[in-house]
C-alpha cells in the first residue's frame, strides 16, 4: 500500500501545475504570493479538460463499501412558531434570546439592520414592501403570515453509515492518514445548516438538507433567518471553505418575492450582501402567484444561500432547504379530493397548522468530494498548499476551480446511495439539482446483477447490466405543473432545476405485475468529469477510458435503490395522469406581432481573460457590480430576453430571479428538443435556462407585483461566485 507521503506535491510541483487557473487573477495571485512567500508567477488561462484541469488537484474520496443499505431520509414539514409575539433574538456577544423582536410590518423591522437607504425605489431597504391584509395592496384579503424561525448553525452530518476504505485515484487501498489500514468509519462532516427546533430535545439542530416548509398559495409565510454560525461547537472544525465572515443571505429560489425578501446581493449590498453572526432577517413569502394569475402557480421551490462570491461554498456546506408549494384549488396534496387533480399524496393536517403529505417525496441530488488527507488545499483562498490529514473523510471544497466543482460521491437527500422503500401504489417524486455544477441524466433501470464496485471512479459504483424498466410521467418543471404530462424514457436535471414525476409501482411499464421485493435503480448516465460540461455522444472523450475502467458510453451510476414492498396501508385513490390529461394551462402569451413590439434584450455569457480581481466570467463583457443594473424594466411591461452561451466548452444553467419565463425558441447543438427535454418551448414555465455550449434561448417574461432590484446569474455556482451575474431593476 502507498503512504500519503508518496502522494505529496512539492511547492515546485504546485507552481508548475499553475494553481491559479483560468485567467489567473492578478489580485488573487498576488495575494497568494504574499501569503505563501513566493514570487508572483504568471499563469495561463485554463484550456484543458479532464480531472485536475489547470492544475486543480481533487481528492479521491474513501470508497463506500456497503451502498444501498441506508434508508433514504424523507423530510417532514417544520412547525411554525407557536407564539410569534414572544420571539426573541440575541445581540452579538449576548446570549440566546436576550432581545425581544416579534415580526412586524412596521418601518425598519424587516431585519436587524433597521431603516437604511438603498437606492431611489426603496428608501427603507429594511422594510417590507407589501404586507398581507394591508389596504390598497394586491394581497388585501390575505391572512397574516405563518411565522417560522430558522437558525443558521454549525453542525455535523454523516453521508453514510457504511464502512469506507481509503483508496488512491486508481482505486487501490492505501494507509489512512491516521495510520489505519482497511475498512474504517467515515467521520462526520461539518455543515452550516438551516436548523429548526427539535421537539424531542428542545434544541435547534442543523440538518442537510435543512428544514422543509410546506407552503400553500393564499397562506403567506414569514421565515426568520438568524445567524448563529459564530456559536461553534468546540469539537467541530470549520475546515477551510464557506464565507470567511460566516455571513449568509437566503434566497427562495424562485419565489415571486419582493427584493428585500429575495436574498440577493443587488438589493442587500452592505457587507458584500451578507448578514453576519447575530444578524437576522425576516423574509416574507406572500405565496401569491405573479399577476394574481392561477396559471402562474408553482409547485416545488427551495431556499439556499446567496452570499456574494461565496454562494457555492455555503450551499455546498449545507445551506439548502426545501419548500414545496401546494395549490388549495387544484393540487392541495389530497388525492381523496375529487374536485382536484388527485395527484399522489395523502395530506395529514397537523395541530400546529402545518401539514405533511405522504407518498409525495422530495429528492435533492448532491455530489461531494471527501478529503483524502493528502491532496493539497492550494488555492489562494484557503492556504499555501497545505494538506490536512486531520480532515480525512470530511467534505473537501475549493472555492477557485474556475470551471466548476464536482465530486465523486453521489447522494440523494445527502445520503450516499440510499434505499427508498415504496408500497405498490403511485408516488409523486420531486427532484432538485442541489449540486454545485453537476448535471444528471436519470433513468429507471432493473438489472440481473447487482451494482459493481469501481473504486476511484466518479460515482464509485456501476450498473453495467442495467436496462430501462419504467418510464417517467413528468407533471411539473420548476415553474409548476405542466399543461399536460410528458411521458419520457429519461430526463436531465441541472443545478437548481426541478422536475416532478408520478410513478406507478404496481407494475412495470410493459404491464408485467411486480411482486414484493422487486428492485429498481435510479441511474445517472451523464458522465461529467469536471465542472465544464458533460461528455456527450460524438465527442472525443466519449469512448475514452476513465478512472475505474468505465467510459462515458458505458457510464451507469446507480444513485438510489428502490425496493417495491407490499400493498399500501390505505387505498391508493390517486389518479395516474396520462399524456392527454389536463394539468395547468400555460399563461397566455401575446401574439407574434405584439411579442415583436416588446422590448428585447440580449445577454451573452462569456469567459473572461481579464487578469484582475476574481473575474473569471462575464455577461455582455461586464463583471457583476451590485451597485449597477444592466437592465432597467418597467413594472407591468413584459419583455423578450435572449441568453446566449458564448463559448463552446461550457454549460451554463442561467437563473432569472423573480418571475418564471416562457421559452419561445432555442437554437444550438441539442436545442433540448428531446421528448420532455428541459426548456422545450411550450413544455412549462422555467426559471433556469439550461444552456449547452453555443446554445441560445429566447423567452418571454413579465415584471409584476413588486418594484426594486433583482439579479440573474449562472447556477454553476463557481461561475456565479466569479462574477457571472448581472443586476436588473423594476421601476
Amino acid at each position: 500500500m502507498k503512504t500519503r507521503e508518496q502522494f505529496k506535491l512539492t511547492r515546485r510541483d504546485l507552481l508548475r501545475l499553475s494553481v491559479l487557473t483560468g485567467g489567473a487573477t492578478l489580485i488573487g495571485s498576488r495575494a497568494f504570493a504574499q501569503v505563501c512567500g513566493e514570487p508572483l508567477q504568471p499563469h495561463p488561462i485554463d484550456q484543458g479538460g479532464g480531472i485536475g484541469v489547470g492544475g486543480e488537484a481533487f481528492p479521491t474520496s474513501p470508497f463506500i463499501l456497503d451502498p444501498f443499505t441506508q434508508d433514504l431520509p424523507i423530510p417532514k414539514a417544520m412547525a411554525p412558531v407557536a407564539n410569534p409575539l414572544a420571539m426573541r433574538v440575541r445581540r452579538l456577544g449576548g446570549v440566546d434570546g436576550d432581545f425581544s423582536s416579534p415580526p412586524s410590518p412596521d418601518s425598519g423591522r424587516q431585519d436587524s439592520r433597521g431603516d437604511r437607504f438603498n437606492g431611489s425605489l426603496i428608501p427603507n431597504a429594511g422594510t417590507h414592501q407589501l404586507w398581507p391584509g394591508t389596504a390598497g395592496t394586491v394581497v388585501t384579503s390575505y391572512p397574516q403570515p405563518i411565522i417560522y424561525h430558522l437558525k443558521l448553525k454549525v453542525g455535523k452530518h454523516s453521508f453514510t453509515k457504511s464502512k469506507v476504505l481509503p483508496i488512491d485515484a486508481g482505486g487501490n487501498p492505501v494507509v489512512a492518514p491516521g495510520g489505519q489500514v482497511g475498512p474504517t468509519n467515515l467521520p462526520d462532516s461539518t455543515i452550516y445548516g438551516f436548523s429548526q427546533l427539535d421537539d424531542s430535545s428542545g434544541e435547534y439542530k442543523p440538518r442537510f438538507p435543512g428544514a422543509m416548509i410546506n407552503a400553500e398559495y393564499g397562506r403567506p409565510a414569514l421565515v426568520r433567518f438568524e445567524n448563529e454560525l459564530d456559536l461553534k461547537p468546540d469539537e467541530l472544525s470549520r475546515n477551510d471553505f464557506g464565507a470567511p465572515d460566516w455571513a449568509f443571505l437566503t434566497h427562495l429560489h424562485n419565489g415571486h418575492t419582493a427584493p428585500e425578501s429575495d436574498g440577493q446581493p443587488n438589493h442587500m449590498t452592505r457587507n458584500n450582501g451578507g448578514y453576519i453572526p447575530a444578524d437576522w432577517c425576516d423574509n416574507l413569502y406572500l405565496n401569491y402567484p405573479a399577476g394574481g394569475d392561477p396559471n402562474e402557480k408553482q409547485s416545488f421551490l427551495w431556499f439556499h444561500d446567496h452570499r456574494m462570491h461565496h454562494t457555492g461554498a455555503n450551499v455546498y456546506k449545507g445551506m439548502v432547504g426545501l419548500m414545496p408549494h401546494y395549490d388549495p384549488v387544484l393540487d392541495s396534496g389530497d388525492e381523496t379530493n375529487t374536485k382536484q387533480l388527485r395527484l399522489p399524496g395523502r395530506r395529514v393536517n397537523n395541530a400546529n397548522g402545518t401539514f405533511d403529505v405522504k407518498y409525495d417525496i422530495p429528492l435533492a441530488l448532491y455530489d461531494c468530494a471527501l478529503d483524502d488527507g493528502v491532496t493539497q488545499h492550494q488555492d489562494f483562498h484557503n492556504g499555501c498548499g497545505e494538506h490536512h490529514p486531520e480532515w480525512w473523510g470530511q467534505t473537501f471544497f475549493r472555492h477557485y476551480p474556475n470551471h466548476g466543482f464536482v465530486g465523486d460521491v453521489f447522494t440523494v437527500n445527502c445520503v450516499a446511495y440510499p434505499v427508498l422503500r415504496v408500497y405498490r401504489r403511485k408516488y409523486r417524486l420531486r427532484f432538485l439539482g442541489a449540486s454545485i455544477a453537476r448535471c444528471y441524466d436519470l433513468w429507471l433501470m432493473a438489472s440481473s446483477t447487482p451494482p459493481v464496485a469501481h473504486p476511484g471512479s466518479q460515482g464509485q459504483y456501476q450498473l453495467p447490466n442495467g436496462q430501462q424498466c419504467m418510464k417517467w410521467t413528468q407533471i411539473a418543471s420548476e415553474g409548476g405543473l405542466l399543461p399536460s404530462p410528458l411521458i419520457q424514457d429519461h430526463f436531465e436535471i441541472w443545478p437548481a432545476k426541478r422536475r416532478e414525476f408520478v410513478l406507478d409501482f404496481t407494475k412495470y411499464m410493459d404491464g408485467t405485475p411486480t411482486t414484493p421485493g422487486d428492485v429498481i435503480y435510479l441511474v445517472n448516465t451523464m458522465f461529467m468529469p469536471n465542472g465544464r460540461k458533460p461528455v456527450l455522444p460524438g465527442e472525443p472523450d466519449f469512448a475514452a477510458p476513465q478512472p475505474g475502467g468505465v467510459t462515458a458510453a458505458t457510464y451507469k451510476v446507480p444513485m438510489m435503490r428502490i425496493e417495491i414492498m407490499g400493498a399500501p396501508p390505505e387505498p391508493d385513490l390517486s389518479v395516474m395522469p396520462t399524456k392527454n390529461s389536463k394539468l395547468r394551462p400555460m399563461p397566455l402569451l401575446p401574439n407574434a406581432s405584439r411579442l415583436a413590439a416588446l422590448p428585447h434584450r440580449r445577454f451573452e455569457l462569456q469567459r473572461s481573460g481579464v487578469a484582475a480581481g476574481e473575474t473569471e466570467w462575464l455577461i455582455n463583457g461586464l463583471q457583476f457590480d451590485p451597485t449597477t443594473s444592466m437592465a432597467n424594466t418597467t413594472q407591468g411591461v413584459p419583455e423578450v430576453w435572449t441568453v446566449v452561451n458564448g463559448g463552446g466548452g461550457w454549460t451554463h444553467p442561467m437563473h432569472m430571479h423573480m418571475e418564471e419565463h416562457n421559452v419561445l425558441s432555442r437554437t444550438g447543438t441539442r436545442a433540448k428538443a428531446l421528448p420532455g427535454g428541459t426548456d422545450a418551448p411550450g413544455a412549462g414555465k422555467e426559471d433556469v435556462a439550461a444552456l449547452d455550449p453555443s446554445e441560445a434561448v429566447t423567452f418571454y417574461r413579465n415584471f409584476r407585483t413588486f418594484k426594486g432590484k433583482y439579479v440573474a446569474h449562472c447556477h454553476n455556482l463557481a461561475h456565479e461566485d466569479h462574477n457571472m451575474m448581472f443586476g436588473w431593476e423594476i421601476h
